[in-house]
This record gives C-alpha cells, sequence and structure tokens, in this order.
C-alpha cells in the first residue's frame, strides 16, 4: 500500500534527506587517487552518527557497511574495503540517513581526477535522466510517466537501464511502495498524488543491460565490463513541481564538518 504523508511527516523526512545528501556531498568531496572506499565509508558514518542519525544501510538485510561504494563496472551495492581509488576511475556513492523515524536516499556518480570522455557523458547522462523523470513527478500524472521518460533520455543517448534493480517508495522504511522502474510505458501505473514520498535511482550502464551478481551477494556488475552509473534522490510529490529532499545544496560544512 503507498502511504500518503502529512506535513509533519514530510518535514522530518526534509531533515534526514539533508543529512544524507550532505553525506553524499562529503563522500564525494574525499574521492581522489590513493583513497580507498573504506576510509570514504568510515568518514560518512562518522558523519551521520555526529548528527544524531543512523546509517540506513548499515546491516540492512546483512549489509556491512554505511555506504555502498560501487567503482567501475560496478552498477550497485559495491561494498567498501581495501579498494584504493585510481586516476580515472568512476565511484557511484549510494548512501542513507534515518532519523526521526525517517529515511532519506541519494546517490551520484563522481568521477576521480580525470576520467574518459566516455564515463563524463555517462555520469552527465545518467544525473539528467533522473531530472528528465521528475519533470513528470506531478499531481495526476501516472507512475509509468517517470519510468518512460527516463528510459527514453538513456536509450536516446545510446545507454542501457538496469532493470533487475528500481526505485522505491520512502518514509518510516527504506523500501516501501510503490516500486519505480527506470523504464516503462507512460500513462500506466499508479496515479501520482500529493504527499507520496519516492526515492528515483536510474541505474545506467555504457554498454548493454545485463547485469551479474558477484560471489559477496551484493555487488552487481555489468555483464560486458562496460562501466555504469547511477543517480538518485528522494523526492516528494506536491500540489505544484516535486520538491527534492535530499536537497542539492545540502554541505557537509553546514553541519560543521570538515574533511
Amino acid at each position: 500500500m503507498i502511504t500518503l504523508k502529512s506535513p509533519h511527516e514530510i518535514e522530518a523526512m526534509r531533515r534526514a534527506g539533508r543529512i544524507t545528501s550532505a553525506a553524499r556531498a562529503l563522500a564525494g568531496a574525499m574521492i581522489r587517487p590513493g583513497v580507498t572506499t573504506k576510509e570514504i565509508d568510515q568518514a560518512v558514518y562518522e558523519f551521520i552518527t555526529a548528527q544524531g542519525a543512523v546509517p540506513s544501510f548499515l546491516n540492512y538485510n546483512g549489509f556491512p557497511a554505511s555506504v555502498c561504494a560501487s567503482v567501475n563496472d560496478e552498477v550497485i551495492h559495491g561494498i567498501p574495503g581495501k579498494r584504493v581509488l585510481r586516476e580515472g576511475d568512476i565511484v557511484s556513492i549510494d548512501v542513507g540517513a534515518y532519523t526521526g523515524g525517517y529515511h532519506g536516499d541519494c546517490c551520484a556518480t563522481f568521477p576521480c581526477g580525470a576520467v574518459s570522455e566516455e564515463a563524463r557523458t555517462l555520469i552527465e547522462v545518467t544525473r539528467q535522466s533522473f531530472f528528465e523523470g521528475i519533470r513528470y513527478a506531478v499531481k495526476g500524472y501516472r507512475l509509468g510517466d517517470i519510468s518512460a521518460a527516463i528510459q527514453a533520455y538513456v536509450e536516446g543517448h545510446g545507454c542501457s537501464v538496469v532493470r533487475e534493480y528500481v526505485g522505491h517508495g520512502i518514509g518510516t522504511k527504506m523500501h516501501e511502495a510503490p516500486e519505480v522502474p527506470n523504464y516503462g510505458v507512460a500513462g500506466r501505473g499508479p496515479r501520482l498524488l500529493p504527499g507520496m514520498t519516492l526515492a528515483i535511482e536510474p541505474m545506467v550502464n555504457a554498454g548493454g543491460a545485463a547485469i551479474r551478481v558477484l560471489a559477496d551477494g551484493w555487488t552487481v556488475k555489468t555483464q560486458d565490463g562496460a562501466l555504469a552509473a547511477h543517480y538518485e534522490n528522494t523526492i516528494c510529490i506536491t500540489e505544484g513541481e516535486p520538491e527534492i529532499l535530499t536537497a542539492l545544496d545540502a554541505s557537509y560544512e553546514e553541519f560543521g564538518w570538515k574533511l
């Protein structure tokens, strides 16, 4: 069942979302050659807990870290560890924070130093596909309108949409109804209503759409070894334009945090 959030609940989600988005910004600022994904994970953990929040991902269904750090051909759910980032890598940082009874969830793919033109284009196409989708995250449209817009933009730029993993509703639980695919048919699915809160997250491959899951049970890679990117924000359907609850201008520095 899709739950519509009250103004009080949405305000709580703004708080969670701002911490989450600032954590994403912190991780992004740390991405440079020589840094390990574990160092990024530890910094995000310390930042989120310092705000009195809890990392949403840590121990979620057994996931062992506070962020998913997915490098190059890793699509999602990369487990932070000893891997040292190198010049030319691209790194998807997915993070969530839980506070006041509500979750925030967001992701972005960051370049590590100078990257290839293919990598830079993939990052931009993935990010822009989110914004193409939320043009339809408006009262009266249907969920499939968001999905179809994302798919059309991604495939129109020669990339592929991952099918096996999708966006989702979000609130008191990290994953709520409805599922939000990044592909679909316009005019289908639930009608969008004010108070719906959704995590919309295009997962895009530079090559084919096929994926595989590694033996760790978490890390998802492209089947053909092509690069992958991921971009996500938590949004709210309103009476007008959609509100991005994982605010794009959020900064770890506003919380008094320094690298």
